[in-house]
């Protein structure tokens, strides 16, 4: 009989550890599961915020749409500044002739050219002037160039420091001031003569030519009195 008992204690005490192990299987296999069902999670949590931050970045990089009002009325502003900036330095220079505008600085639109017979651009302003009137230095300065242009004549330029030169065209071959003279505001560096072959069929006048930091500019806009 105690044979028999003992024997079926041992059959219990192994059906009690298969028991366990099933448990504890289950347990270890439930666990994996849930660890991989987080881990999974966490992965497109990741993978989200990834792509949010990079449509972040992509949307931060995006080219800005450029309004062309806007950037119409910054040139506006600019150009405004410019003139401001000109008639500011307006009371620096004196007319270098005693006479009217005949024939306006114009780049932006060509205008009639009487002797040419066509429209053109031009480049300075013509102030009306008998032939022989003395044409004066609009401001001090170095004159740094004397020469015969093929399209205005004689010509004289004048720089004045600051960016700023002025030329003076269709002056008459004698009297002209000389190549590195150091003049001052007023004095007298040529006369008004009939050398410019583009202009030689308008009324007598002086062609006056003036630039900013090597940029045409209108002389109405810096000389006073124009």
């Amino acid at each position: 009989m105690r044979e028999v008992k003992k024997k079926k204690d041992r059959t219990a005490l192994a059906l009690v550890l298969c028991f366990c192990v099933v448990a504890l299987t289950s347990i270890f296999a439930v666990k994996a599961s849930l660890d991989k069902f987080s881990a999974g999670e966490k992965d497109m949590e990741i993978s989200k915020n990834t792509k949010t931050e990079t449509s972040e970045a992509e949307a931060s990089v995006k080219t800005p749409v450029v309004d062309s009002k806007e950037t119409q009325d910054t040139q506006e502003d600019t150009k405004a500044k410019e003139q401001e900036s000109a008639q500011s330095e307006a009371a620096d220079y004196i007319a270098p002739v005693a006479g009217k505008i005949q024939k306006e600085y114009s780049m932006d639109m060509p205008i009639y050219s009487k002797t040419l017979d066509q429209y053109m651009t031009h480049p300075g302003i013509d102030i009306s002037a008998p032939l022989s009137t003395e044409v004066k230095a609009i401001a001090a300065g170095t004159v740094t160039r004397v020469s015969e242009d093929d399209r205005y004549g004689m010509t004289v330029e004048i720089n004045h420091g600051n960016g700023v030169i002025s030329i003076y065209s269709n002056l008459a071959a004698q009297g002209l001031a000389e190549m590195g003279d150091v003049v001052k505001q007023g004095q007298v560096i040529g006369a008004v003569g009939e050398t410019g072959l583009f202009e030689s069929m308008e009324e007598g006048h002086l062609h006056l030519e003036m630039t900013k930091d090597s940029a045409l500019v209108d002389p109405a806009d810096y000389i006073k009195g124009l």
